[in-house]
């Protein structure tokens, strides 16, 4: 009876991986990247490189995953993995990092599914009805309050939905594939332009750096897969199911997201046509141009279930993420926020202050530019709080972690440089504007959004925290910080 609720743990769990990715979605809502740096060499190969690399970050926080199973994830491992010294500090500089991702990831996901709506709504009307921003806005608001209620329900709940969802996830997926790949016909592409025509459309001199933005849809795409952890005080078996879905959900995005951009890059007779398209997301009129509007609609209404869903799933991770940061009192209000419902036994305080948080953030939609760049926000606070806890492994921690059942062995240190690398690296692409010599309007505002969250914290970390913050409350050694249990053994 016990193997079969770990057996059903594992499917739930890899099916919440799934879905806080939303491989479709993710696709149709980052087109524009790879069309804008490469056309068809960016569609397929722009997905396909960085993908290699966040495998690598994937392995890596999949074992300390499994050996450390606990909703603080990423700055517990920080402060574990860290000399006992700086054990607090690395803790509160991954965890408002993460933080900050994982709040900005769910307002670009449900912004973004609330153009998908307004996409819809132009198609079906023929092009009589575009929404303005504000009524964009409005729909935001409404999909996050949706959110709230979703994200407050049960986790039992959550996890039966999920299953369903995953199933819808997948099987839009690949009716999308084929989709692009047979209602285009006659009208496909050679072999030899879907896979080495190369477009640069963003102004910057150089190909090769213009080439490299278009990585910014796969590692928009490849977020949040540290869920897994988040919710592993909710789950049966989590030091052996929490990694296996990080490593299945990121490794089954990775081939659906290439099936589906290498299906896109078949599919698309002109670059400039779609990059010059009045619907507010290129995917939209590549689907009304292969299959018409009917099809269109249709297998967009999929689309946007996806990324709602998508949205929902991570509104869970966050409202988790910020309820085990308030637990260890690092956030305002944390007396509030670390409160549990009794009925449902989920962080109703910590879900509606990422919803509220959403909200205010949604405000930048008002501008493309800054609706970019807190997608780009999002993936740099991310990446930023796995980065760091990795970069404990191969440094301080390379002999402080106990193995749990999914170990990298002796792999860990050359997997783990990689993964470090790799991240230092994205992160200062993704903080590069989209096009050469941009005005206030092009300009990325990434580091405007990430600077003014971490000069907040650090004043907090030296002003205060530094004296009161001790790190997270360890839930495997029996209580005490990870800083006083190293100190003590």
């Amino acid at each position: 009876m016990s193997s079969e609720k770990e057996l059903s743990t594992l499917f739930e769990t890899i099916a919440f991986a799934f879905s806080i990715m939303g491989i479709v979605a993710s696709v149709s809502s980052t087109l524009s990247f790879p069309l804008l740096s490469g056309g068809h060499v960016g569609m397929v190969w722009g997905w396909l490189i960085p993908c290699f690399f966040v495998l690598a970050i994937a392995a890596s926080l999949a074992e300390m995953t499994s050996s450390m199973p606990t909703s603080a994830g990423l700055y517990y491992f920080s402060a574990k993995l860290a000399p006992p010294e700086h054990s607090a500090l690395a803790s509160w500089i991954t965890g408002w990092a993460n933080i900050t991702g994982q709040v900005t990831l769910v307002c670009s996901i449900d912004y973004t599914c609330a153009l998908m709506i307004t996409s819809a709504i132009t198609v079906g009307s023929d092009g009589a009805v575009v929404l303005s921003a504000g009524a964009t806005y409005g729909i935001l608001i409404a999909i996050l309050f949706v959110h709230g209620l979703v994200c407050s329900a049960a986790t039992k709940i959550l996890a039966r939905l999920n299953l369903f969802y995953t199933a819808i996830n997948i099987g839009t997926s690949v009716a999308a594939i084929i989709a692009l790949v047979v209602g285009a016909g006659d009208g496909r592409v050679s072999s030899e332009v879907a896979w080495t025509m190369f477009e640069n459309n963003t102004g910057w001199a150089n190909s090769g750096f213009a080439f490299l933005l278009a990585f910014t849809a796969p590692m928009w795409t490849l977020t949040g897969y540290d869920s897994a952890a988040h919710i592993s005080e909710e789950v049966a078996g989590a030091a052996w199911s929490a990694p296996l879905a990080i490593m299945i959900g990121v490794g089954g995005t990775q081939l659906l997201g290439w099936g589906l951009f290498i299906a896109a890059s078949y599919a698309t007779a002109s670059v400039p046509d779609l990059l010059g398209t009045s619907l507010p997301l290129p995917m939209a009129q590549l689907f009304l141009n292969v299959i018409g509007k009917r099809g269109m609609l249709a297998i967009w209404s999929f689309i946007i279930v996806v990324q709602f869903v998508t949205g929902a799933a991570q509104g869970v991770d966050a409202s988790r993420a910020v309820f085990a940061f308030a637990r260890d009192n690092a956030l305002p209000g944390s007396r509030w926020l670390k409160r549990v419902d009794p009925r449902t036994r989920t962080p109703i305080f910590a879900v509606w202050f990422v919803m509220v948080l959403s909200g205010v953030c949604g405000l930048l939609g008002f501008s493309t530019a800054a609706l970019n760049s807190l997608a780009g926000a999002a993936v740099i606070g991310l990446y930023t709080s796995y980065g760091a806890p990795i970069f404990m492994r191969v440094t301080s921690g390379r002999n402080r972690l106990v193995p749990g059942p999914f170990t990298l062995g002796k792999w860990f240190l050359p997997i783990g440089i990689v993964a470090v690398s790799w991240i230092a690296f994205i992160v200062v692409i993704l903080l590069f504007p989209s096009v050469a010599n941009p005005s206030v309007q092009d300009m990325n505002y990434a580091i405007v959004i990430i600077g003014a969250v971490f000069i907040f914290s650090g004043l907090t970390w030296v002003l205060s925290a530094r004296r009161w913050f001790t790190g997270p409350v360890s839930n495997l050694t029996g209580g005490g910080s990870i800083a006083e249990n190293d100190k003590s053994g």
